[in-house]
């Protein structure tokens, strides 16, 4: 995988946690227990897609634009898109699509949900 800083960069997000979901051979990186970021390995735990949720246009819009953005690979394809890891997709733009979807899962849930999500971090970092 060629984004050798994704792991480091999603877990220096606010209230992030990880974890591998075995069935599915997927890492998944969730904010409140929602996922926002999954990476699909293979049998040789190999990453070969990196889904992202994203606004539905959005998504549409980056897919005719970039070969390697595809429908979300076993997700719901008009929310979640497929990112190759080896693909062409500019770092910037990647990191811009991980930042958006972190918003849009932390943004489904209520406001106060949000605030308790986002303090259980700060009450975490304080002790």
């Amino acid at each position: 995988m060629r984004y050798t800083w994704l792991d480091e960069y999603l877990m220096k997000k606010k209230a992030v946690t990880k974890d591998l979901k075995k069935e599915w051979n997927w890492i998944r990186y969730q904010i409140g227990g929602k996922m926002f970021v999954a990476v699909c390995l293979d049998k040789e735990d190999k990453p070969y897609y990196i889904n992202v949720k994203l606004e539905p246009s959005e998504g549409e819009f980056l897919r005719s634009q970039y070969e390697d953005i595809i429908p979300g690979y076993y997700s719901n394809k008009q929310h979640w898109n497929s990112i190759n890891p080896d693909g062409e997709v500019p770092d910037d733009l990647l990191k811009d699509l991980l930042d958006k979807s972190y918003q849009l899962v932390l943004e489904g849930f209520s406001k106060k949900k949000q605030q308790e999500i986002l303090a259980s971090e700060d009450n975490a970092a304080a002790e």
